[in-house]
């Protein structure tokens, strides 16, 4: 059976991108702060994925039903509403560190936080080496 994956990454400019957005001042400020944070946590250059997710580093998958694709280590997306941030699930550290991180909202996958001024930025960069660390561990990475 094949597998179209949906999210790839992209050639998009993500400052283009960025500046493309229907945002507040205070939301494209702090859109802009997260961009710095990820990139000089993790230590890749910011990517876009799809038309919204902005993505740092690489990695290939295999599901076990046999579906494989790719990823970012991590990344986040700049919604009006809130940003959702990428990190990895499964690992038991990351619902630790959740705890620590401030005011925010976790999916199955995706954490959402509508204020970069009340989150622990300190922890988010926790969060981002963590995430790295776990994928690392257990996938290929590709850059």
């Amino acid at each position: 059976m094949a597998y179209n994956q949906k999210t790839q990454d992209t050639a998009v400019n993500v400052q283009e991108f960025i500046e493309g957005l229907s945002l507040t001042e205070k939301k494209k400020a702090q859109t802009y702060e997260l961009l710095t944070l990820f990139e000089e946590t993790s230590g890749y250059k910011a990517k876009m994925w799809g038309p919204s997710i902005i993505g740092f580093g690489k990695y290939a998958y295999t599901y076990e039903s046999g579906y494989s694709g790719t990823a970012p280590l991590v990344g986040f997306s700049p919604r009006k509403q809130n940003f959702s941030l990428y990190f990895a699930t499964g690992d038991a550290e990351r619902e630790v560190l959740l705890e620590k991180l401030g005011k925010h909202k976790a999916g199955k996958a995706c954490v959402y936080i509508t204020n970069v001024e009340k989150v622990d930025l300190s922890v988010m960069r926790e969060l981002i080496l963590q995430s790295i660390s776990f994928l690392k561990a257990q996938h290929t990475i590709i850059e």
